[in-house]
């Protein structure tokens, strides 16, 4: 059984419809009109190129054919049409801007092979754009070339500004992203081909944190709605890779993310007060949290209470980072209804992280959070939810970090429900699951179902969640601090030291 994931005028993503984490357990061909076209395919999600708009196609995987047509377009623009150079030196920006602008609404714009050079790209709605394989939109190294946004820009109507710049939550100017979009509509950006930021001949991750402005996202897209990116490859990025903000109907299909690992903020994806998100097929490789989903600080979140909300997220590889799947920690305006299933993890830091604190606000809920057929390979902690994290200027204040039962107000987050299904975990390190909720206002439930947990052999020592005066640890089983509810049925753990199970200031645990 196979669905069709994504479909533009020139190409198709296909998954599979199994059990299987990430890779099928058996190898297949893929099949268009009866040509053999994908040979000995081991992962859930693929995708064709080169088809033809406005074409009928049958795709056949083993016995079953699914019938689709590719969209019509109403032109093909070539982007060497345009007067770009494309030959890695000169800088290609202003023509290809030029072709965006130009193209009508329903029109496609092809770039072939070749390497374009550029700062600050703009989309527009109703258009496509395809990068054929070996195309690559490179970014130019000189950080003066590329315009400072402010961060609000106040209106004559009844709201009271906009936001165009934003840094970690907060509206801040920010240099403009390598590929931008504004208030866009329907927009399909596809392909084999590349867009690298190109941070690590420039100087984006010199003195990173003392920069008056914010640095360029490779893509940013600032209230956005039915944007579909699919195949294409996102590398070096400047600060935050893929960052859609207030926007709705967004998905990433079969796309590929990597970054140094030591380089600054380099997040793979950070979704941030969004609605109705797909993230299948995704490969990520960075150097922070392979996904981070935000919803703003308390100023935003209060201004706009807005949460991210309807996301799936399901067969993608995270390696290497902070974090696999990350909730907060600028989450003011809420999280909720999230499913994450059937990815894997190497090499992380943390596997599945929520990370909050006072001062985010009562509007900063978490809730209706479910991750299940997961597999962790040489992750440090699996499962880490923290309501203390001591991040940000503010965050080592003793408001922050105090243990102390504090008065509950309009500061306070909340989490929820949370349910863990079917988590492998091999060769951790610090703790098999960490969680530690404010004694003012415990996490709601916690429900670890059908998991297993082991150790290496050899483990180094850490503190699993960031938060001040917190100890390090070596093969901790499963810790809850400040916690509602426990509910463990099935749960192994293999090669801890100490208690298999630590509660304090824990409402009830029941273990089946």
């Amino acid at each position: 059984m196979f669905d069709i994931l994504f479909l533009s005028p020139t190409s198709v993503s296909i998954e599979l419809v199994n059990k299987e984490i990430y890779y099928s357990n058996q190898k297949y061909d893929v099949y268009v009109n009866g040509v053999k076209t994908l040979c000995d395919q081991d992962k859930n999600v693929v995708s064709i190129y080169n088809l033809t708009p406005n074409t009928a196609y049958k795709i056949q995987i083993g016995e079953e054919i699914k019938e689709i047509v590719t969209p019509k377009v109403r032109v093909i623009f070539d982007i060497n049409d345009f007067g770009v150079y494309k030959d890695g030196i000169h800088d290609d920006t202003k023509a290809i801007n030029q072709a965006i602008m130009m193209l009508p609404e329903n029109g496609l714009l092809v770039f072939d092979e070749g390497v374009y050079r550029i700062t600050s790209v703009f989309l527009k709605s109703n258009i496509a754009i395809e990068l054929k394989k070996g195309a690559v939109l490179k970014a130019l190294e000189d950080v003066n070339e590329y315009p400072v946004f402010k961060g609000e820009i106040p209106t004559n109507e009844d709201e009271e500004c906009i936001e165009l710049g934003q840094w970690e939550g907060s509206p801040y100017p920010m240099k403009a992203s390598i590929i931008s979009g504004y208030w866009l509509k329907n927009v399909y950006f596809y392909g084999e081909g590349t867009v690298d930021g190109n941070a690590q001949n420039s100087t984006w991750w010199i003195n990173h944190k003392n920069l008056p402005w914010g640095r360029p996202r490779l893509l940013f897209l600032d209230g956005c709605e039915n944007v579909q990116i699919q195949g294409l490859s996102f590398c070096n990025t400047p600060c935050w890779t893929l960052h859609p903000f207030y926007s709705k109907k967004i998905g990433f299909y079969d796309i590929r993310v990597t970054n140094p690992k030591d380089s600054p903020n380099t997040d793979g994806m950070d979704p941030e007060s969004c609605d109705d998100v797909k993230i299948i097929g995704v490969v990520f490789s960075v150097g922070d949290d392979c996904i981070a989903i935000k919803s703003g600080k308390m100023y935003m979140g209060m201004k706009y209470k807005t949460p991210s909300s309807n996301f799936i997220i399901r067969n993608c590889l995270m390696q290497n980072g902070h974090g696999g799947i990350v909730l907060g920690s600028e989450m003011s305006g809420g999280i909720k209804n999230l499913t994450v299933e059937r990815c894997i993890f190497k090499n992380t830091d943390r596997g599945l992280r929520i990370k909050t604190r006072r001062g985010r606000g009562k509007y900063a809920v978490i809730d209706g959070v479910e991750f299940h057929d997961i597999l962790m390979d040489g992750v440090l902690t699996p499962l880490v939810i923290n309501m203390f994290y001591f991040c940000d200027p503010d965050g080592k204040t003793e408001y922050v970090y105090s243990k102390e039962k504090l008065p509950v107000d309009d500061r306070t987050p909340y989490l929820g429900k949370f349910t863990f299904k079917r988590i492998k975990a091999i060769h951790s390190e610090w703790a098999a699951g960490y969680f530690y909720g404010l004694p003012e206002r415990p996490i709601g439930e916690i429900n670890i179902e059908d998991s297993y947990f082991s150790f290496k052999e050899n483990t180094s020592k850490g503190c699993p969640a960031m938060m001040s005066f917190a100890p390090e640890v070596s093969k901790l089983g499963l810790y809850f601090n400040g916690v509602e509810k426990v509910n463990l049925h099935n749960v192994t753990l293999v090669g801890y030291e100490g208690e298999r199970i630590l509660a304090t200031n824990v409402g009830s645990v029941e273990e089946k």
